[in-house]
């Protein structure tokens, strides 16, 4: 996945994303994760000046760094955290 739009700034840090941008990252890193072993979850999550991804994924920080996630799809941030199965509520 190739950083493409906003890039991170200096630092290092990506740009604050709108909830539009971190949508269009959400669906390009799930189709990019889809199939793999291990990833429990993709989603959205907020950040104090926007919005971000969220991988969850089965194991944990080691088993998390081996899938090889992205820290930002197009500039928007992504959080990678370690979880346990996750289940539908009933």
């Amino acid at each position: 996945m190739q950083a493409a739009g906003r890039a991170p700034d200096r630092r290092g840090r990506c740009a604050v994303a709108d909830l539009d941008e971190a949508r269009r990252a959400k669906d390009e890193i799930k189709a990019a994760l889809a199939g793999r072993d291990g990833v429990a979850a993709v989603g959205i999550a907020r950040e104090a000046d926007g919005y971000g991804v969220l991988v969850r994924v089965l194991g944990d920080d080691a088993s998390a760094r081996r899938l090889g996630v992205p820290s930002s799809v197009h500039g928007v941030s992504v959080h990678v955290r370690a979880t346990g199965p996750v289940t539908a509520r009933r």
